[in-house]
């Protein structure tokens, strides 16, 4: 199986800038991802973790690194996880690492981003995971965020293919801004997933929900099922999911 290597995702809008990040950063961040072992032959899902990078999500950034490590404890029994991480932050700036198969790598390149200030790229990362999917088979992916600077009808739009590619979102949400309410619903809603919203003081509210999107997407729906007996926000996910049928 070739592994996709880390790349700049799509192409901002037309009134964006040029990308401006620190000397050398990118640099890091791509000699980082290079020298990450291809993924094993096999069966293991596939997980695009995306997550918005801008000034205001610098803590929620760090507990998503602590985090994200544990989201691989609920998929061993469904043929294990492969993660791609998706960030946007700056002006224009939206990068995709390659398929991580170990935790310990992906809390390696987490690690290397520091958080910048900029408007929200959801359109551009849901057209990623459309276009990921033509050449490998994704069944979910997270988006992890506080706020939505776009056109909603643009998003719904992009997250309508997705549903119908059977490419389930879980969209969780820190706070309550009305208008990322609004569309992070909406995209759930499109994908057939979920949106929830999680406490950045309270940890566990986000692991469970990250719990919840691994299994799925390592294993489906009866993945999730057997989770939700020991996790009450992975019941919450599957009731989201299917009140969110079209």
């Amino acid at each position: 199986m070739s592994e996709r290597k880390d790349r700049a995702v799509g192409k901002a809008g037309a009134t964006a800038p040029a990308t401006q990040s620190q000397p050398g950063e990118i640099d890091r961040f791509l000699g980082a991802a290079k020298q990450l072992a291809p993924l094993a032959t096999g069966q293991a899902g596939r997980l695009v973790f995306a997550l918005d990078a801008t000034m205001s999500r610098q803590p929620t950034w760090d507990l998503a690194c602590s985090l994200q490590a544990r989201m691989f404890d609920v998929t061993s029994q469904s043929g294990g996880l492969a993660v791609q991480l998706v960030y946007f932050r700056g002006i224009g700036e939206c990068r995709a690492s390659g398929w991580v198969g170990e935790p310990a790598r992906l809390t390696g390149l987490m690690r290397k981003i520091a958080c910048e200030g900029g408007q929200t790229q959801i359109a551009r990362v849901l057209r990623h995971v459309r276009d990921e999917a033509k050449t490998v088979p994704v069944r979910a992916f997270v988006y992890v965020g506080d706020a939505m600077e776009e056109d909603v009808d643009a998003l719904a739009a992009l997250a309508g293919e997705l549903g119908l590619r059977g490419i389930r979102g879980f969209v969780f949400q820190e706070g309550h801004d009305p208008a990322a309410s609004g569309a992070f619903a909406t995209i759930a809603r499109l994908t057939g997933g979920a949106h929830a919203r999680f406490d950045v003081n309270a940890p566990a509210s986000l692991l469970d929900l990250l719990r919840g999107a691994a299994a799925y997407a390592a294993g489906g729906r009866e993945a999730m099922l057997r989770l939700a007996g020991s996790i009450p926000a992975v019941k919450g996910l599957i009731a989201s999911m299917d009140g969110g049928r079209r």
